[in-house]
C-alpha cells in the first residue's frame, strides 16, 4: 500500500484508496454539518477537536498500517487540519517545510522555538530530530487535480534537515517537482521537511483534504504534544 523504498528515498508517496466512497461522504457530510465557517474557510486548524468523530479517520485500518510500518506502533496523532480550496477561499503557498509543532503550553527550553500562537494554539519550532521522527498523511476528500491546487513537492530534499526558509529557492528546481495529484480516497504520505508547495486552483472546486501529523515519543522538559 505504501512503497517505503520511494518514500524513505524522495520523502513522500501517494497511496491507493483508503475508504470506501461511503465512508468518504460520511466524512464529508461530518465536516459540513459541523466545521462549515461559511464560504470564506480555506483552512481549519484543531479539526479533530471541532469534529470528534473524524478522530476514527486517523485511525482507520488502512491509515494506521501505513503509519505503523513508518514510525512504529506507538505513534500517535498530534495535530490535525482540513484544507479546503473554493472559489471563495483560493490560495497559493510557497516553497516550505512543515517545522512547527502544537504543543499544550508554552516553556523555554533550550533547542525549542522561535515560538507562535495560532488561533489561540501555541506553536513552536523544535530540534530536527523530533521533525524527522514524524510523518504526515493527507487523505483527499475530492479529487485533487493540478488544476485544483495539487501540492508539489521536491523529491529527496527532507534528508537536508530545517532549513532557513530564506534559503529555500537554493533546493529548488522546478524541472525536478513532483504534483502529488490524487484521486478522492487516496493520500499524499509526506515528511514535514520534505519541501514542498501549491498553486492556487485554476479550476477551483471542493479540495478538501484531512491532514493528520503523527509523531513518536515525547518532547524535551516537560513540554507536551498539544493533542495528547
Amino acid at each position: 500500500m505504501l512503497d517505503m523504498q520511494q518514500f524513505e528515498r524522495e520523502g513522500f508517496a501517494m497511496t491507493p484508496s483508503l475508504f470506501s466512497s461511503a465512508e468518504i461522504s460520511r466524512l464529508i457530510a461530518l465536516i459540513e454539518a459541523h466545521a462549515s465557517h461559511g464560504p470564506k474557510r480555506g483552512g481549519i486548524r484543531d479539526i479533530m477537536q471541532r469534529v470528534p468523530e473524524l478522530s476514527a479517520a486517523s485511525n482507520h485500518p488502512t491509515v494506521r498500517t501505513i503509519v505503523e510500518k513508518v514510525l512504529g506502533a506507538e505513534a500517535f496523532v498530534v495535530r490535525s487540519t482540513l484544507f479546503d480550496k473554493t472559489d471563495a477561499a483560493n490560495w497559493k503557498v510557497p516553497w516550505h517545510q512543515d517545522v512547527t509543532i502544537a504543543v499544550q503550553q508554552r516553556r523555554d527550553v533550550e533547542g525549542y522555538g522561535p515560538w507562535s500562537t495560532k488561533e489561540g494554539i501555541e506553536h513552536v519550532q523544535p530540534p530536527s530530530h523530533v521533525l524527522e521522527r514524524m510523518v504526515t498523511v493527507r487523505i483527499h476528500l475530492d479529487d485533487c487535480p493540478t488544476s485544483n491546487g495539487a501540492l508539489r513537492v521536491m523529491p529527496g530534499t527532507h534528508k537536508l534537515g530545517k532549513l532557513n526558509q530564506n534559503h529555500v529557492d537554493t533546493h529548488i528546481d522546478e524541472s525536478r517537482a513532483v504534483c502529488c495529484e490524487a484521486k478522492s480516497s487516496e493520500a499524499l504520505v509526506m515528511r514535514p521537511l520534505l519541501l514542498h508547495a501549491s498553486s492556487a486552483a485554476t479550476e477551483a472546486s471542493h479540495r478538501r483534504v484531512l491532514h493528520f501529523d503523527y509523531a513518536t515519543g515525547s518532547l524535551a522538559n516537560g513540554l507536551e504534544w498539544r493533542a495528547r
